[in-house]
């Protein structure tokens, strides 16, 4: 049941922009929002169960989704379904800008220690650096998927939202691997890790 409940999830996210594009011209925007509560019900129950210590920090983006379908069933409004993206963006750059604070590990740093324990302070400011670097890219990424809801057509909102945007990411994520590969030159036992050893040797010494 967990199981399914993250896969549940994960096609909610990926294939939201599709199945708005889709749901809207067929049904009403209430109709669309009254599905995605229904959808996002059984993460909000997961989290409750599993995270009650961490509920601010990860019931942030379900309870803004959730109000933010609210409002598209009490208004109709189709504007609100469609900025959808836009508020996950927003959720995303205030967690990881909160993590920017003097003393605070940087979210980069979080994810790059379940990986690697000590980490030296060359690799601890790049990760402060690259998580900058994402913010800027939710901010960016942000104000795109707002312009094309509020003042796009569908096609073109279906388009950047469903595709564009995550080309971008995968971009960014992509050329923030390799410059880390090539500065850092720590490989894992990974196909990916030992083609990049290839490319970029370890150096030598400790």
């Amino acid at each position: 049941m967990r199981a399914l409940v993250g896969v549940l999830q994960a096609v909610v996210l990926l294939a939201y922009p599709l199945a708005v594009y889709f749901g809207l011209s067929r049904f009403s925007s209430r109709g669309v929002g009254l599905l995605v509560l229904v959808l996002l019900l059984p993460g909000l129950v997961k989290t409750l169960l599993q995270r009650r210590k961490e509920l601010l920090a990860t019931l942030g983006l379900p309870i803004a989704v959730a109000a933010l379908m609210l409002l598209a069933v009490a208004s109709n409004d189709e504007r609100f379904v469609l900025a959808y993206p836009a508020l996950v963006n927003l959720v995303l750059l205030t967690q990881f800008v909160w993590t920017l604070r003097p003393g605070t590990m940087s979210m980069v740093e979080r994810f790059a220690r379940l990986q690697v324990d000590d980490l030296p302070d060359r690799e601890i400011a790049y990760c402060r650096s690259v998580t900058a670097c994402w913010c800027a890219f939710f901010v960016l990424n942000g104000m795109a998927c707002a312009l094309f809801a509020g003042y796009a057509s569908r096609s073109w909102w279906a388009l950047y939202t469903g595709l564009l945007s995550y080309l971008a990411l995968g971009l960014l994520f992509g050329v923030e691997f390799t410059v880390r590969k090539y500065l850092f030159r720590r490989y894992g036992p990974g196909l990916l890790d030992r083609a990049f050893a290839l490319v970029f040797p370890p150096r030598a010494g400790p």
